[in-house]
């Protein structure tokens, strides 16, 4: 493939790339987490996923770990926009619950981008 690859979800029998809504935003946040702290940033996520999967705009997430570096993660949250994340979750009091929980393990301190689906 000389341009890459590409993605193709279905979102039940209709492909995405034919869907009448607006596609989802991915956000994607690789995780480097202080290595002899991984089993407390795992406990701790899944207390904070709750958090995350209650705002408005959030349709679904996953924390992925890397086998190899076992200290590194890709977290992949799907919002229905971008503005869900950065003018509604970021802003939010839960916000800052989510940041006293997880950001201490981070170093350093992760960049995020955000993705469409093209295909």
């Amino acid at each position: 493939m000389k341009d890459g690859p590409f993605i193709f979800q279905m979102v039940g029998s209709t492909p995405m790339s034919t869907y009448p809504h607006p596609l989802p935003v991915c956000e994607y946040v690789p995780l480097s987490v202080i290595p002899d702290s991984v089993g407390a940033f795992i406990s701790t996520f899944h207390d904070a996923e709750k958090i995350i999967s209650r705002q408005p705009g959030y349709i679904s997430h996953r924390l992925i770990q890397n086998q190899s570096i076992l200290h590194h993660f890709i977290l992949l949250v799907e919002w229905d926009n971008v503005e869900s994340h950065t003018e509604g979750f970021r802003k939010s009091a839960d916000y800052l619950e989510w940041k006293a929980l997880l950001h201490h393990f981070y170093d350093p301190f992760p960049t995020v981008s955000y993705y469409t689906i093209v295909s």
